[in-house]
């Protein structure tokens, strides 16, 4: 029998809006080792379960199929529009036509408006998903703060037009948002990024707090399920280190269950994704119970390695070095 969470005793985080929204989500990228129908199930799922907010985006080529279990939710009254709050993104090859991307993906969720829409990626450079990690396209371009700005004024024309909610970014670094947050009429509400007990970004993580933007922790377990193209032979496996495993022996829990705690009682929003209905029950009831120790805390802090997953090789353009380009490691924006 299917455990029933109840939404109001999720903890929520409050946005600079003043909303307040839950303090987990559910990823829907299948990594390329789940089907669509395989992710859509799990969300038909989690509603039921009490998962009330749910992360999106248009290249993971299944927002049709979650678009479907939404309707169905919402006809058979199990949950009202109003009451998820649903995530999508512009892809890298839409950054021209954010509106049509929007509208696209709109229509494919079947949910009216978005309550968050990010830029995925600060740049457009494309890659088709699922592509190989070596492939690299001859057009791609380092960051831009124009190409950037442009894009970003036509994700504010669609909150002034009432399509979106909030705005989001994703995939940011320190310098990019120096020079860019300034120039921006409406403030993001979020930023995804990935954090995990060996990878923390706390400078990043503490820009954003200090500019009242909400990080959003993909990747919260480390990925185990990451596609092949971003696994690498140095990766630290998270779960597996020998305090994350005496930290869930404590609790009596898997170590999973201990990341996502961190991440919640750190301040950022895990988005963890599972298909498996035990799994993403465990990943949203461990919120409401037998919280981490300041102690546990103190300890899963000490555990940067600097194990950045995603790497992000495919957008690189033809004058980068390699993938470290990407991320503006030296304190300013590599061109």
């Amino acid at each position: 029998m299917t455990t029933w969470i109840n939404p109001k005793d999720v903890p929520k985080i409050k946005l600079h809006t003043g909303e307040e929204i839950p303090c987990v989500g559910m990823g829907t990228f299948g990594s390329d080792r789940f089907s669509p129908e395989q992710v859509s199930a799990a969300v038909a799922g989690a509603i039921r379960c009490g998962y009330r907010m749910f992360d999106c985006a248009a290249c993971y080529g299944n927002e049709d199929l979650i678009g479907a279990v939404f309707a169905g939710a919402f006809q058979e009254e199990v949950v009202e529009r109003k009451e998820l709050f649903i995530m999508s993104k512009v892809w890298n090859d839409m950054h021209e036509r954010v509106e049509e991307s929007c509208d696209k993906s709109i229509v494919d969720l079947q949910c009216d408006y978005l309550d968050m829409f990010f830029i995925h990626w600060p740049f457009p450079n494309y890659h088709a998903p699922g592509c190989d990690g070596d492939a690299r396209n001859p057009d791609s371009k380092p960051f831009s703060v124009e190409q950037f700005v442009n894009t970003y004024r036509q994700m504010e024309a669609l909150v002034e037009a009432g399509k979106v909610r909030h705005i989001g970014i994703s995939n940011m670094t320190i310098p990019k948002l120096e020079a860019v947050l300034p120039l921006l009429k409406i403030a993001p509400s979020a930023c995804e990024m990935e954090i995990h007990p060996c990878f923390q970004q706390q400078a990043l993580f503490d820009y954003l707090v200090a500019h009242h933007i909400q990080p959003i922790g993909f990747m919260p377990l480390g990925s185990p399920q990451r596609p092949e193209r971003d696994i690498f032979e140095d990766d630290v496996a998270d779960l597996q280190m020998p305090e994350m495993q005496a930290i869930a022996k404590a609790h009596g829990v898997h170590p999973a269950l201990i990341a996502i705690k961190w991440a919640y009682q750190r301040g950022q929003i895990p988005i963890p994704f599972s298909i498996h209905e035990k799994e993403y029950i465990s990943n949203l009831k461990c919120l409401t119970e037998n919280p981490l120790t300041e102690e546990e805390m103190q300890i899963i802090a000490t555990l940067e390695k600097n194990n950045r997953l995603v790497k992000g090789q495919v957008f690189l353009w033809e004058d980068a070095k390699d993938w470290h380009d990407l991320w503006d490691e030296a304190g300013f924006i590599v061109k």
